[in-house]
């Protein structure tokens, strides 16, 4: 993995690809069209490590939006220190996960997740967790 580069202040990506940001998930982040489903994984975790609200609430399928809140989800992405995903297996349309963070009691956590995602007008959109 390379060190960040202070003097362009590029990051490495929080997804933990080992690739800068901007060739990462930023690029996501910018147009919304992740072209897998563990490629849209990655690129929501790194929303959450980012504070990407927006891009949370956009990615998520149309009829499930209405089980989240942009506020509730900037709410739980800023109280939390992001530290790791770790993908532990995938499909095409799912993604076995789990994201290391501290939480606002510097206590640290493992959110495990096993996620589905679902393709519409060719892009993929985050459908549920359990």
């Amino acid at each position: 993995m390379q060190p960040n580069n202070l003097f362009t202040r590029q990051k490495i990506c929080y997804c933990d690809t080992g690739l800068l940001y901007e060739q990462c998930c930023g690029l996501y982040h910018t147009n919304k069209k992740a072209p897998t489903a563990l490629a849209l994984m990655r690129s929501r975790y790194s929303a959450f490590a980012s504070h990407n609200a927006d891009y949370l609430m956009e990615t998520t399928y149309g009829s499930e939006r209405k089980n989240y809140s942009k506020e509730a989800i900037l709410e739980w992405s800023t109280a939390n220190e992001w530290i790791l995903l770790e993908i532990i297996k995938f499909t095409e349309n799912t993604v076995e996960f789990k994201a290391f963070y501290t939480d606002e009691n510097q206590v640290k956590q493992i959110h495990h997740e096993f996620s589905t995602f679902i393709m519409e007008n060719a892009q993929w959109y985050f459908l549920k967790g359990e």
